[in-house]
């Protein structure tokens, strides 16, 4: 079985909610991930995890200039033995989690439940903005969405994708316009400045996942400030989502994702923050192994 066929996003979903679950309760264990910048802009990250069966450990290069732009390799272990059980491609399984991730928190935070004839934004499309819209199209069921890209060809292919999967596909030539009519908005730029203004629906939902750095915003700082927040990690927004950082956000006022899986859905606008973390890698690879098993 292919590694993409071992991870489907709506199951995927459910072995993130399980995970942060198991977070909440203590039974996972997770250090900080070491970042160390590499020359042109570069940055390594050691990504480790484990709970009471197997440990993974996730090692990561971005270079935002290269194609691709993420290179990564995830190997899991027996957590009792240290047994090698799997070396899995790192740059899929971060593009799957993180899709995977934004859609669980869709499905809980979505200020309206999202339905097929709700329309998708997605600003970028690279890997991450086809992960997201294969997971939001399993998982959702969403049928029509918009793409906005500065790069015609990359957006023209992504476009393309969608028609494969049955969706509703445009191009839109004005994020602006596109984001006042969509429901759901994914944010997936390796920008340095926003490309998302504050002009949202009210009950918009937001997944930005495009900036992990301090120094990157992909969202205005008044759309940050209108918004009710949630994010994957406290401690991981707290050092490295820009977006939050730049908009002086008042961190009393963040949620993280596992306090937030029991709450009524907010009012809107919302926005999901997600810089990655090494639990959400231990989740796939669970599910990989598994499936592959």
């Amino acid at each position: 079985m292919h590694l993409e066929a071992a991870l489907p996003y709506p199951e995927l979903a459910l072995a993130l909610e399980a995970v942060l679950r198991e977070r909440k309760a203590g039974k996972t264990q997770a250090p900080e991930r070491l970042v160390m910048p590499l020359p042109e802009g570069g940055t390594l990250l050691l990504m480790p995890a484990s709970d009471q069966e197997i440990a993974i450990t996730k090692l990561v290069t971005v270079h935002p200039q290269q194609r691709p732009s993420v290179r990564a390799e995830l190997v899991v272990m027996n957590a009792r033995t240290g047994e090698r059980l799997a070396q899995l491609d790192g740059a899929l399984v971060t593009a799957r989690r993180t899709a995977a991730l934004s859609l669980l928190a869709a499905q809980k935070l979505a200020p309206k439940p999202p339905g097929p004839d709700d329309r998708l934004l997605v600003i970028g499309a690279g890997v991450q903005g086809r992960s997201h819209l294969e997971a939001f199209r399993a998982g959702l069921g969403i049928r029509k969405v918009a793409i906005a890209s500065r790069s015609e060809d990359s957006a023209r292919r992504l476009l393309e994708h969608a028609l494969s999967l049955g969706m509703e596909a445009t191009i839109a030539p004005e994020v602006a316009q596109a984001a006042s009519e969509a429901l759901l908005i994914v944010s997936a730029t390796t920008s340095p400045t926003p490309v998302l203004g504050e002009g949202v629906r009210e009950d918009a939902f937001i997944a930005a996942v495009g900036a992990y750095r301090s120094d990157m915003a992909e969202l205005s700082p008044i759309l940050v400030q209108r918004c009710r927040i949630f994010v994957d990690t406290l401690e991981g927004a707290r050092a490295e989502a820009g977006d939050l950082i730049q908009a002086g956000v008042d961190w009393s006022e963040v949620t993280p994702l596992e306090d937030a899986l029991e709450l009524a859905r907010p009012q809107g606008p919302v926005l999901f923050k997600s810089v990655g973390h090494a639990l959400w890698d231990l989740a796939a690879a669970r599910l990989a192994v598994q499936s592959l098993s």
